[in-house]
């Protein structure tokens, strides 16, 4: 994976171990992890990571909740 620039998310909690980061490539993919475990990475497109993001807002998914 080339050297990424990781930038904390403004929705973090700001204490030490508890930052969601982000960096972006320029092939367009996006890549996010826990600073408190840095070497696990999960890689997604903005899309899709978008996508995601819209149905964790909406409370459309979880615990007893169906499609």
């Amino acid at each position: 994976m080339p050297r990424l620039s990781w930038q904390k998310s403004s929705f973090s909690g700001g204490g030490e171990g508890e930052c969601v980061e982000l960096a972006a490539t320029a092939a367009g993919r996006v890549h996010l992890r826990e600073s408190d475990r840095p070497g696990d990475v999960a890689s997604s497109t903005p899309r899709a990571l978008a996508s995601l993001l819209l149905v964790l807002k909406d409370g459309s998914w979880g615990p007893g909740r169906s499609r």
